[in-house]
């Protein structure tokens, strides 16, 4: 049992990256239905600008969070703008290719300026543990998971309590009529990839103080984990998302914690073709008809 909890404090950890990083998949999925596979390479430049903020201007864990979020809410701005707006009406395909393309410049033009070598972050939270009983809780879980679930409800605030959060909600029904209705759709979907950008950039900052190395290929297997997360949530849906960021992450600690911690990743692509064979919409997601 405490080898269980111990595994479940660990997962939530974990999973709370995952969460992180799959709200901004499914916030612009459910704005212009698109999959933005450049977003794990988001979250790796938020992990490199946390780790220029705390190595060179010797800034603590809260001023590299936020400037690592400011940094990727504006990346994210300029992504949509060059990138993804001009192919706004474009095919399905054409946008998915760009978002690959866009995806490996953003690691190589990273590689080309800061090198391919792992670098290790630098210790910016105690090392201190609270025991409760035989469970050890590092001060670095209970930082990502305080943060992740404020990062949350700050989120939740913001799409059900606020105007901009209103526009987002009818963009994503009818964007043709949330503009006759004069909302500014460019604006909204520029706030809904800056959002999205910014949780990547604080995950990035999280996980490198949690693993404590970052490299410019770290983005891509969280990325597709996180968009696995998404996707088993129900792709659109915000509490879908957070809900299987967690499961993913409590999936691959028990995998690593009772069998063979090779295994996790194949453990969780797998999981997601069991549950889009049941339930192909997502736990929380609505199938939709389309007419022909």
């Amino acid at each position: 049992m405490d080898q269980f909890l111990q595994q479940m404090v660990n997962g939530i950890s974990l999973g709370s990256i995952y969460a992180l990083i799959a709200l901004g998949y499914t916030m612009v999925y459910g704005i212009i239905k698109l999959i933005n596979f450049a977003h794990g390479d988001v979250y790796m430049i938020g992990a490199y600008v946390g780790f220029a903020a705390t190595t060179y201007a010797r800034l603590g864990f809260i001023p590299a969070l936020v400037i690592s979020m400011i940094s990727c809410a504006v990346l994210g701005i300029v992504i949509e703008k060059v990138a993804y707006k001009p192919l706004r009406h474009s095919s399905r395909i054409a946008v998915l290719i760009t978002a690959i393309g866009v995806s490996l410049l953003l690691e190589y033009v990273m590689m080309f300026f800061v090198g391919a070598e792992v670098r290790s972050y630098p210790k910016v939270l105690s090392d201190a543990a609270i025991n409760l009983g035989s469970v050890r809780v590092s001060m670095q879980q209970i930082y990502i998971i305080v943060t992740a679930i404020a990062l949350m409800v700050l989120l939740q605030f913001i799409v059900h309590k606020t105007k901009t959060g209103k526009a987002m909600r009818a963009v994503s029904i009818d964007s043709d009529a949330a503009q006759l209705m004069g909302i500014r759709v460019d604006k909204t979907i520029s706030f809904t990839f800056a959002i999205g950008s910014a949780f990547a950039g604080a995950a990035g900052v999280l996980v490198g103080i949690y693993y404590n190395s970052i490299d410019p290929l770290m983005g891509v297997m969280p990325g597709l984990k996180a968009f696995v997360a998404a996707v088993f949530g129900g792709i659109g849906s915000i509490p879908g998302a957070m809900i299987g960021g967690l499961s993913i992450g409590i999936m691959e600690t028990m995998v690593s914690g009772y069998g063979n911690s090779m295994y996790r990743d194949a453990a969780v692509f797998a999981f997601l073709i069991i549950i889009l064979i049941f339930k192909p919409a997502g736990l929380l997601g609505k199938n939709t008809r389309e007419k022909v």
